[in-house]
Protein backbone atom coordinates (compact mmCIF):
# COMPACT_ATOMS: atom_id res chain seq x y z
CA UNK A 1 0.00 0.00 0.00
CA UNK A 2 1.16 3.63 -0.72
CA UNK A 3 0.86 5.88 1.81
CA UNK A 4 1.93 8.92 0.33
CA UNK A 5 4.34 10.75 -1.41
CA UNK A 6 7.64 11.52 0.30
CA UNK A 7 9.34 13.60 -1.97
CA UNK A 8 10.05 14.81 -5.75
CA UNK A 9 12.39 15.97 -7.62
CA UNK A 10 13.08 18.86 -9.54
CA UNK A 11 16.19 18.94 -11.70
CA UNK A 12 17.94 22.48 -12.02
CA UNK A 13 21.56 23.11 -14.02
CA UNK A 14 24.87 22.23 -12.65
CA UNK A 15 26.24 24.63 -10.71
CA UNK A 16 23.24 26.16 -10.24
CA UNK A 17 22.07 25.75 -6.47
CA UNK A 18 22.77 29.29 -5.82
CA UNK A 19 19.98 30.85 -7.81
CA UNK A 20 17.60 28.03 -7.15
CA UNK A 21 18.12 28.77 -2.87
CA UNK A 22 16.86 32.43 -4.29
CA UNK A 23 14.24 31.03 -5.83
CA UNK A 24 12.94 28.14 -3.78
CA UNK A 25 14.19 29.30 -0.56
CA UNK A 26 14.18 33.28 -0.42
CA UNK A 27 11.13 33.73 -2.81
CA UNK A 28 8.94 30.89 -2.32
CA UNK A 29 9.68 30.07 1.38
CA UNK A 30 10.37 26.50 1.24
CA UNK A 31 12.86 26.25 4.37
CA UNK A 32 16.03 24.35 3.06
CA UNK A 33 16.61 20.91 4.73
CA UNK A 34 19.86 19.17 5.60
CA UNK A 35 20.46 16.10 3.06
CA UNK A 36 21.87 13.31 4.28
CA UNK A 37 25.95 12.83 4.61
CA UNK A 38 26.08 9.78 2.38
CA UNK A 39 24.36 12.08 -0.79
CA UNK A 40 26.55 15.45 0.02
CA UNK A 41 28.79 15.14 -2.55
CA UNK A 42 26.03 15.00 -5.59
CA UNK A 43 25.23 18.28 -5.47
CA UNK A 44 22.04 20.03 -5.05
CA UNK A 45 19.86 20.69 -1.74
CA UNK A 46 16.64 19.54 -0.68
CA UNK A 47 13.94 21.79 0.97
CA UNK A 48 10.62 20.86 2.74
CA UNK A 49 7.10 21.98 0.91
CA UNK A 50 4.45 20.71 3.60
CA UNK A 51 5.00 17.02 4.43
CA UNK A 52 6.39 16.64 1.41
CA UNK A 53 10.63 17.20 0.69
CA UNK A 54 11.36 18.90 -2.29
CA UNK A 55 15.09 17.30 -3.43
CA UNK A 56 16.53 19.84 -6.72
CA UNK A 57 19.05 18.27 -8.17
CA UNK A 58 21.50 18.83 -10.93
CA UNK A 59 21.33 17.48 -14.34
CA UNK A 60 21.62 18.75 -17.28
CA UNK A 61 20.64 16.42 -20.24
CA UNK A 62 16.80 17.64 -20.60
CA UNK A 63 15.39 20.62 -21.92
CA UNK A 64 13.21 21.44 -18.88
CA UNK A 65 11.11 24.47 -21.15
CA UNK A 66 9.54 21.41 -23.24
CA UNK A 67 8.30 19.26 -20.39
CA UNK A 68 4.86 19.00 -19.34
CA UNK A 69 5.86 17.45 -16.12
CA UNK A 70 5.39 19.85 -13.05
CA UNK A 71 4.19 20.51 -9.40
CA UNK A 72 1.96 21.90 -7.90
CA UNK A 73 2.28 24.04 -4.28
CA UNK A 74 -0.95 23.98 -2.84
CA UNK A 75 -1.52 27.51 -1.58
CA UNK A 76 -3.80 29.61 1.36
CA UNK A 77 -3.68 33.19 -0.84
CA UNK A 78 -2.81 32.16 -4.36
CA UNK A 79 -3.17 36.16 -4.98
CA UNK A 80 -0.81 36.57 -3.07
CA UNK A 81 1.63 34.27 -5.05
CA UNK A 82 0.23 35.55 -8.35
CA UNK A 83 1.39 39.24 -7.17
CA UNK A 84 4.61 37.81 -5.51
CA UNK A 85 5.42 36.18 -8.82
CA UNK A 86 4.93 38.90 -11.06
CA UNK A 87 6.04 41.56 -9.27
CA UNK A 88 9.35 38.94 -9.69
CA UNK A 89 9.27 39.00 -13.21
CA UNK A 90 7.79 35.46 -14.01
CA UNK A 91 5.06 35.49 -16.49
CA UNK A 92 1.85 33.89 -15.76
CA UNK A 93 0.91 31.02 -17.78
CA UNK A 94 -3.20 29.78 -18.33
CA UNK A 95 -3.97 27.12 -17.18
CA UNK A 96 -6.96 24.81 -17.73
CA UNK A 97 -9.72 25.64 -15.23
CA UNK A 98 -10.91 22.21 -13.07
CA UNK A 99 -13.76 22.72 -10.78
CA UNK A 100 -13.13 23.25 -7.15
CA UNK A 101 -9.86 25.12 -7.87
CA UNK A 102 -7.87 28.42 -8.79
CA UNK A 103 -4.73 27.71 -10.24
CA UNK A 104 -2.39 29.06 -12.56
CA UNK A 105 1.62 27.85 -13.88
CA UNK A 106 5.09 29.70 -14.64
CA UNK A 107 7.94 28.72 -15.36
CA UNK A 108 10.86 28.39 -12.75
CA UNK A 109 14.30 30.24 -13.39
CA UNK A 110 15.83 26.88 -14.68
CA UNK A 111 12.05 26.19 -17.12
CA UNK A 112 10.50 23.71 -14.93
CA UNK A 113 6.84 23.90 -15.31
CA UNK A 114 5.35 25.02 -12.07
CA UNK A 115 1.75 25.28 -11.07
CA UNK A 116 -0.19 27.36 -7.65
CA UNK A 117 -3.28 25.64 -7.08
CA UNK A 118 -6.13 26.85 -4.14
CA UNK A 119 -9.09 25.14 -3.19
CA UNK A 120 -12.02 27.75 -3.83
CA UNK A 121 -14.63 27.42 -0.25
CA UNK A 122 -17.96 28.14 -1.64
CA UNK A 123 -20.90 28.77 0.75
CA UNK A 124 -23.65 26.62 1.06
Amino acid sequence: MILGIHHAQVTIPTGSEALAREFYCDLLGLPEIEKPASLANRGGFWAQAGDTQLHLAPEDTVDRRLSRAHLAYEVDDIDAYRSLLTSHGFSILPSIPIPGYERFEFRDPFGNRVEIIQSIQTAD
